[in-house]
């Protein structure tokens, strides 16, 4: 038979448990005041947020296990959710993120994306939630400025804000976000110039900012960003040369420079360096000719340099290349027989088209 008190010990145990899995009141009432300030009228999953117990089969939101405190917010509109897929639709919601959630102050995880149609601004107290790591507000239509002491949130690895309204310039705080690794702010309404010195950004992997209304020059400082994987500047008015570092960095494999009012020549270090993938230079002001530094280990699935001022001939370097999957060299003011090699076997004659006097296949004949 067991001992009694071996029995109480057990019972208090149990509730120890129960009460450190268990929100608290305060959090409870954060939560139920972010809910009612949105409102989703297809899917219900805010009918799921009743009982005590905001920790236990509340949609979207998760606790600590060790101290029962809300860590993540989890709400995405486009979803594999089986209450997705058994309605039939993606996400719709409207409304505006309140202020009552920088009340959760363990929260790591904060996504609120893709349900189109939430407005307002991101609450400037959202600085306060030092344990943030993952901020994900995408695909909404919230508008104001980035919080201007963004740069507080020591720990955010990934800043997410893209394809929504938000306006301003990009704080200069930004570049203290030293765990940041990926930042997407494209498709919104920013102007201004990027903070000379994003360099110090050493951490950034992904560096997403196309389709907005910066102005100014690329500063050089990006170039000492050594894990930077992915840039993309396009669809903005940025203006001066490219610096030449850009070619340089170690693992840069996609750059996005197109449709902006970019001069200069094309640094022959972004056109020569074996890594990269995908570069688009299309739709700017680049002049002179283009550099002869193709080699065997060349390798890109898409080369866009049309829409430019460039002249000469088409690099003879290029037939050596190992794999070029797209070209585009169209709209510029080339001369001269395109070269033979296998890198030109597949091309259509619009990646040379409206030229001043290239000739040869897949053109007509010199």
């Amino acid at each position: 038979m067991a001992s009694p008190l071996l029995f109480i010990a057990t019972v208090i145990l149990a509730a120890g448990i129960s009460t450190v899995n268990a929100c608290s009141a305060t959090e409870k009432a954060s939560l139920l005041a972010f809910k009612a300030a949105l409102s989703e009228p297809y899917l219900g999953i805010f009918k799921t947020w009743s009982g005590d117990n905001c920790c236990l089969n509340w949609y979207g939101v998760s606790c600590d296990a060790t101290t029962g405190r809300v860590s993540d917010i989890n709400l995405r509109g486009e979803s594999e959710d089986p209450i997705f897929e058994k309605a039939g639709r993606s996400g719709y919601m409207t409304g505006k993120i309140s202020p009552e959630i920088c009340k959760l102050d363990h929260l790591t995880t904060l996504v609120v994306a893709d349900w189109k149609a939430i407005s307002g601004e991101i609450p400037p107290c959202i600085t306060s939630l030092s344990n943030l790591r993952i901020l994900d507000l995408t695909g909404n239509r919230i508008s104001g400025g980035i919080p201007a002491d963004i740069g507080k949130l020591q720990r955010l690895t990934v800043l997410n804000v893209a394809d929504n309204t938000i306006s301003g310039k990009i704080p200069a705080s930004i570049v203290n976000l030293e765990s940041l690794k990926h930042l997407d702010l494209s498709n919104n309404r920013l102007t201004g110039q990027l903070p000379s010195d994003i360099g110090k950004l050493a951490m950034v992997s992904r560096f997403l900012l196309s389709r907005n209304q910066l102005t100014g020059s690329i500063p050089s400082s990006v170039a000492s960003m050594s894990r930077l994987a992915d840039l993309d500047l396009s669809g903005n008015q940025l203006s001066g040369s490219v610096p030449s570092g850009l070619g340089q960095m170690p693992v840069l494999s996609i750059l996005n420079l197109d449709d902006n009012s970019l001069s200069g020549q094309i640094p022959s270090s972004l056109l020569s360096n074996p890594g990269m993938g995908i570069l688009n230079l299309s739709r700017n002001g680049f002049e002179g000719t283009i550099p002869d530094v193709f080699c065997s280990k060349s390798y890109f699935m898409a080369l866009d340099l049309s829409y430019n001022n460039l002249k000469g001939r088409v690099p003879a370097s290029l037939s050596s290349a190992k794999y070029i999957g797209h070209l585009d060299l169209s709209h510029n003011h080339l001369c001269g027989t395109i070269p033979m090699g296998s890198p030109f076997d597949h091309l259509e004659a619009s990646s040379f088209s409206n030229n001043d006097c290239l000739c040869g296949n897949p053109l007509k004949t010199c």
